[in-house]
């Protein structure tokens, strides 16, 4: 499984907004300089996000875009599902149809245990627990 560039674009702007703390709304344009991501993909992401109920815009001068929850409601396998759709492996294990050899395949149940230790990892990480990884370095620079 690879993460689209889409998917790692939205999650470190949306961390940004998490660092970014007391709830001040952060201009789209400073967001795009500090991750070095075009306003007009970054505009586009923020609309899923959005749409996703993680984040809102605030209108005004001194206006820009807010988390909609705390940064430790928000799971990372939310996010990524918004942005992605479910964690997929193989297509095999979403539909056994697709593949005559499915109910005897060895390594069907293999993608499968794939795909759920993947969610279970997304799972259990939280914006928060990003921010945290962050401040612990001391570093504003994070990658996913």
């Amino acid at each position: 499984m690879k993460l689209s560039t889409r998917t790692r674009y939205a999650v470190r702007a949306i961390i940004e907004l998490a660092q970014n703390g007391n709830n001040k709304p952060l201009q789209l344009k400073i967001i795009a300089q500090r991750q070095e991501i075009s306003v007009k993909y970054l505009e586009q992401l923020m609309a899923v996000l959005r749409s996703g109920g993680f984040i809102r815009s605030v209108r005004g001068s001194k206006g820009g875009y807010v988390l909609a929850k705390t940064p430790d409601q928000i799971k990372l396998n939310d996010v990524i599902h918004r942005l992605e759709g479910p964690v997929a492996t193989v297509e095999c294990v979403e539909d056994e149809d697709c593949c005559t050899r499915s109910a005897d395949c060895a390594t069907r149940s293999l993608w499968l245990q794939v795909e759920q230790a993947i969610e279970k990892v997304l799972q259990s990480v939280t914006l928060q627990d990003l921010v945290d990884r962050t401040n612990d370095g001391n570093k504003l620079n994070y990658q996913i």
